[in-house]
């Protein structure tokens, strides 16, 4: 397993993220095609944790639009990094320049071996960092004067699954959605050398020190009756919220809603839809540093 803090294996996690870049492909473009807008000709951007590459392709593509760029990836799992890399080169070709770095997001050197950035992107990362508030510190040291942090962290939990599925109790996804919550709560307590945030990201950003401090969410909004696609991501999303502290009969009626072959297989359905917000939370880089 490559070197992640909370010791989760993303290398398995990759073909899930991979489906759920698809079925977010057009937010995603919405989100990129914002962020981009305010940046000057030939901007680089960092996207730091980009995962599977979805977010990457977005940015690279609004970059192409305009001309060109630079997108730089940042992970510390290389089946990660090399996806990212892919996913970008199908999306623009050479239109746009790659780099790749292979580091962890919680390195404090990590701003020397990346260019200085327009805008640096980090999605659902520095919660997985022993120490948030450092981490939006080393991120900051990222931008050029001038430039723009984006961080997509919290909003509104997923709903996907009908109140009553039909198997074990109704409520389901609350009780998934609660033991979520305290699994999350037992990472971030694991982590070596976790130090708490106790308060939103607006205040860690104006911290670090940026201005212009802002936020904005978006919707991800895909009603019932959902594609093949969506149907296979709300799956990988059930298998994923299932890894919390559940009761015998939520564990089997979970089992029952992902068992293929199975009769109540959740990506047979035709009432799975999926529905979530996201917040961005914004902070630019004083021009005279």
């Amino acid at each position: 397993m490559a070197h992640t803090h909370d010791g989760i294996d993303w290398t398995s996690r990759l073909a899930p993220m991979r489906r759920a870049d698809a079925v977010e492909a057009e937010v995603n473009s919405w989100v990129a095609d914002r962020l981009v807008d305010p940046l000057p000709d030939g901007a680089t951007i960092i996207d730091v944790g980009s995962g599977s590459g979805g977010m990457s392709a977005a940015f690279a593509t609004a970059l192409s639009v305009r001309g060109g760029g630079r997108i730089v990836l940042v992970d510390a799992v290389p089946e990660l990094l090399s996806a990212a890399r892919s996913a970008v080169g199908d999306a623009v070709g050479d239109n746009v320049e790659v780099v790749a770095v292979l580091a962890d997001a919680a390195s404090p050197g990590l701003s020397d071996l990346v260019p200085a950035a327009d805008l640096v992107w980090a999605s659902r990362v520095l919660h997985h960092l022993p120490d948030e508030r450092l981490g939006v510190s080393g991120l900051v040291r990222m931008l050029r004067p001038g430039g723009w942090l984006a961080l997509a962290e919290g909003g509104l939990s997923t709903r996907c699954l009908p109140w009553d599925v039909g198997v074990g109790e109704p409520g389901l996804q609350d009780r998934l959605v609660a033991a979520q919550t305290a699994w999350y709560a037992g990472m971030r307590a694991g982590i070596e050398g976790s130090v708490r945030m106790p308060y939103g990201w607006n205040l860690a950003l104006t911290e670090a020190g940026l201005l212009e401090v802002g936020a904005f969410s978006f919707l991800l909004d895909l009603p019932a009756p959902a594609s093949e696609a969506v149907r296979s991501s709300v799956a990988d999303w059930l298998a994923w919220m299932a890894r919390g502290e559940l009761s015998e009969l939520d564990r089997e009626a979970v089992s029952r809603l992902l068992d293929p072959v199975g009769s109540d297989f959740v990506g047979l359905r035709d009432d799975v839809f999926l529905l979530s917000a996201t917040t961005v939370h914004l902070g630019r880089r004083s021009v005279a540093v």
